[in-house]
């Protein structure tokens, strides 16, 4: 779970970092004294969860996370503890009155794990993902995706009318896949299972693309497939 950190204490960002490496399974992608310099890397970046100050100089942070156009889930972290039901009015996972120890801070980004599986799950079951495409969300179902290949720091989703480009790593779209329907075959490529025409052990055919694979993934690729030959 990727994570943002937003506080214009210096010292307070160094507690989030040294807190989050203790717990397994959230990376802190980046940190901001500034709303401005932070608001600008929101519209940019897929980020799941964010701890936000809300006494900031330029802007409250309510009022900041209230603006955002894609809203991560959100952590806020201040002194003044008469902020928080507006802060849960806009359906914060927690809200965390500084000083605050480990424990706290834990049970805090436990939370947002459990509701982040949750959605997942939610999604997963019926049957779509939701990805960033030109400054919002878009929803993509399973059975539109004809084939995803990765472009350097984006992936193309194959789907119709036209492929979509996504910032975004083929490593984070393959947890969000479900795996019964999707397969890795190649570093460049996912494919969806039941779009398969045929195959080999060194190629599939999904209409008129081949798609090699790589090493790898043959016994990954043989294995699901000879699954659903015998299902």
């Amino acid at each position: 779970m990727t994570c943002v950190a937003i506080d214009d204490e210096p010292l307070a960002l160094l507690l989030v970092q040294g807190y989050l490496s203790k717990i397994e399974g959230v990376e802190l992608v980046a940190k901001f004294t500034d709303t401005v310099e932070a608001g600008e890397f929101l519209e940019k970046n897929n980020i799941d969860l964010l701890f936000l100050d809300v006494q900031m100089p330029d802007e409250n942070g309510l009022q900041f996370f209230n603006r955002l156009q894609n809203k991560p889930m959100v952590i806020f972290t201040t002194a003044f503890s008469q902020f928080a039901v507006e802060g849960f009015n806009l359906d914060a996972i927690d809200y965390l009155v500084k000083p605050f120890d480990f424990e706290r801070f834990a049970k805090a980004v436990n939370k947002a794990m459990d509701f982040a599986e949750y959605k997942q799950n939610k999604a997963v079951s019926e049957g779509f993902l939701f990805v960033k495409h030109n400054y919002q969300w878009a929803k993509i179902y399973y059975k539109d995706i004809e084939l995803i290949e990765a472009l350097d720091d984006y992936i193309k989703i194959y789907i119709q009318p036209k492929p979509i480009l996504v910032h975004m790593s083929m490593k984070s779209v393959s947890e969000k896949l479900p795996e019964k329907k999707f397969i890795r075959a190649h570093r460049s490529y996912i494919v969806p299972v039941d779009k398969i025409n045929s195959w080999n052990k060194n190629v599939i055919r999904i209409g008129d693309k081949s798609i090699p694979i790589s090493y790898t993934y043959q016994k990954q690729v043989y294995d699901l497939l000879q699954k659903k030959l015998e299902s």
